[in-house]
């Protein structure tokens, strides 16, 4: 069964960090194109981060540029995204995403909440 499960989230303090975690199953994330995504409260879903199959090329969405960094540990057939200099904006539910032909379907994501 293909399957990713978020987590990693909790209640930081502007400023701080986390590190989010994807553990993924049923395939390898190795050969998959990853993305981490996030949605706050009455907005819409926007790109966060993305890691793609070959020479682990990296892009980011304008809010995380230069704050957050994406990762893959094929060993563990995990994703990550350590966030850093956490800003209250930044509160959201983080989903990790593989392409659609591996899962069309969103987990239940991890939520992050900045605030002091």
């Amino acid at each position: 069964q293909v399957k990713l499960v978020e987590s990693g989230g909790g209640l930081v303090q502007p400023g701080g960090s986390l590190r989010l975690s994807c553990a993924a199953s049923g395939f390898s994330v190795s050969s998959a194109a990853m993305s981490w995504y996030r949605q706050a409260p009455g907005k819409e879903r926007e790109l966060v981060a993305h890691i793609n199959t070959r020479g682990f090329s990296t892009t980011f969405g304008d809010s995380a540029k230069g704050r957050f960094t994406i990762s893959r540990d094929n060993v563990k057939n995990m994703v990550y995204l350590q966030m850093n200099n956490l800003k209250p904006e930044d509160t959201a539910v983080y989903f990790c995403r593989a392409p659609p032909n591996i899962l069309d379907t969103w987990g239940q994501g991890t939520l992050v909440t900045v605030s002091s």
